[in-house]
């Protein structure tokens, strides 16, 4: 048998469909054929591997390659707002009255609810995150479950990853 023979052979097996293997599908934008679980961002214009979601806080699409470091990013920004939040706490200094105490701390007071507000919504973020990871699914998937053909048949709490 030629080698040419043999190629064309494994050629021709393996656009035979398989019934275990899933249809690819085709991006309706850039006309790639996609794996399963990437999807075609529509603010970065390219289809993403394993596709999260595109993140506004670091304009970027958080997929296959960089979901580690997106989860390293939200832990540093936490740490980042708690040690804001000591500092501010730190700073807060007795007053006579209450009228100049808050003369004295109202910036720091200010600031303590301004930074307060972006801890807990890290916390939540990162708590999210660390569930969908927890239990091998995307935002995405999370998020459009009954529009997914690949996660449509499943249950609730059933993942084939």
């Amino acid at each position: 048998v030629a080698q040419g023979d043999q190629g064309s052979n494994e050629e021709m097996e393996s656009m035979i469909p398989q019934a275990s293997t899933p249809r690819l599908r085709r991006c309706g934008y850039c006309l790639l054929q996609q794996p399963m679980r990437a999807k075609h961002c529509q603010t970065c214009k390219r289809c993403i591997r394993r596709f999260d979601h595109h993140c506004p806080w670091i304009e970027n699409c958080v997929g296959e390659r960089n979901h580690r470091w997106f989860i390293v990013y939200l832990l540093v920004q936490l740490l980042a707002l708690l040690w804001a939040l000591h500092i501010a706490l730190s700073g807060i200094s007795p007053g006579v009255t209450w009228e100049l105490w808050f003369r004295v701390n109202g910036f720091l007071l200010a600031a303590l609810g301004v930074v307060g507000v972006f801890s807990m919504v890290v916390v939540l973020l990162l708590g999210c995150h660390l569930y969908l990871v927890s239990i091998n699914c995307t935002t995405w998937e999370f998020m459009s479950r009954h529009r997914i053909s690949y996660l449509k048949n499943c249950g609730d709490e059933e993942n084939p990853f």
